[in-house]
């Protein structure tokens, strides 16, 4: 079964084929896409891999995971299933679009 891998921490040059290139080392990739910005057209840093297998995804975590790559400390690890985060939420947690745990008045037309 295939794995897919979150990896963080790419040069803004980076495109897909060197990443792709750079995973092919720990076994077969199925995937490689670098995540750009849809405006510019820029890369956001981050992109993700799906390896073949979970040895190969493995492999990838212990030989990638915070080495160096082209200047930046690479970030690999396994990705969350689509629409699960970690760490905090978008929500801002009040029904006016305030902070959390800040009171706001509601705004009068």
């Amino acid at each position: 079964m295939a794995s897919k891998l979150f990896v963080g921490g790419l040069p803004y040059s980076t495109t897909s084929e060197d990443v792709r290139e750079s995973f092919a080392q720990c076994g077969t990739v199925v995937s490689a896409a670098v995540i750009t910005d849809r405006f510019s057209g820029q890369s956001r840093g981050f992109g993700f891999v799906e390896m073949s297998t979970e040895t190969g995804a493995q492999a990838a975590i212990a030989k990638l995971n915070g080495q160096p790559y082209r200047g930046r400390r690479l970030t690999v690890n396994i990705a969350n299933p689509q629409g699960e985060r970690s760490g905090g939420s978008r929500s801002t947690g009040t029904r006016l679009g305030g902070a959390r745990g800040v009171a706001r008045r509601p705004v009068r037309w």
